[in-house]
């Protein structure tokens, strides 16, 4: 059985055309980074999501490919993004000669990671929707015009850091972001992205976790 790794997604011409259309099209948009940078730390958190509750190596990998490729549909669509990207995911993997029962995980977890239609079906998916809500920071902003900022630039911008804490022993999952309150207040952080947060603790919930969101060292949830 052929095992694909993200080191081999990451060689793949096809998902390097992909991910580079995708944050350039969105950009064009207004959109914050959606490309390779993204891709790679989504891949690596989704990967120590499951490698800190102690799954195996082979899963934890999985979750590292569908967090690599999570994000190719935006250069479709924004709209329903995740379930093209897991039409486009089942193409690739296919061709790399993956096995279905692998392809099954790492296609339903990118075809789950939208808050608007997405669920923790599975641990792939779990960690793979963790890792995506996590990522807040300035360097996402691809405006690079500060006084025509809209609410997402600000919030990213804002943020200085986000890191993702887990804790086998407490079962938790705490998101820890540090934010510039003189750059936008925390209530906006909430305001785009409560939808997120509940996602996120649904997701820990399956990994039989609680999640935690600190942000500026005050725990918010």
């Amino acid at each position: 059985m052929l095992k694909i790794t993200v080191e081999d997604l990451k060689k793949d011409h096809e998902i390097s055309v992909y991910l580079t259309r995708s944050t350039e099209y969105l950009g064009r948009l207004g959109f914050t980074e959606h490309g390779k940078r993204h891709a790679t730390m989504i891949s690596e958190r989704a990967y120590t999501v499951l490698k800190e509750l102690d799954y195996g190596e082979r899963d934890c990998e999985l979750a590292a490919i569908a967090g690599y490729i999570h994000d190719i549909g935006n250069m479709i669509n924004r709209y329903n993004h995740g379930g093209n990207g897991a039409i486009m995911a089942y193409t690739i993997l296919s061709r790399l000669g993956m096995p279905p029962e692998e392809i099954a995980l790492v296609i339903s977890a990118i075809g789950n990671h939208e808050e608007e239609r997405g669920n923790a079906i599975n641990h792939v998916a779990s960690a793979l929707i963790l890792a995506d809500k996590s990522d807040v920071h300035r360097s996402r902003v691809t405006n690079k015009d500060f006084a025509t900022f809209e609410i997402h630039d600000r919030v990213n911008y804002a943020a200085n850091s986000s890191h993702l804490v887990i804790n086998k022993q407490l079962s938790t999952i705490a998101l820890e972001i540090s934010i510039d309150t003189t750059i936008c207040p925390v209530m906006e952080y909430f305001e785009i992205f409560l939808a997120r947060m509940i996602m996120s603790r649904r997701a820990a919930t399956f990994l039989k976790c609680h999640f935690k969101l600190i942000i500026n060292e005050n725990q918010l949830l």
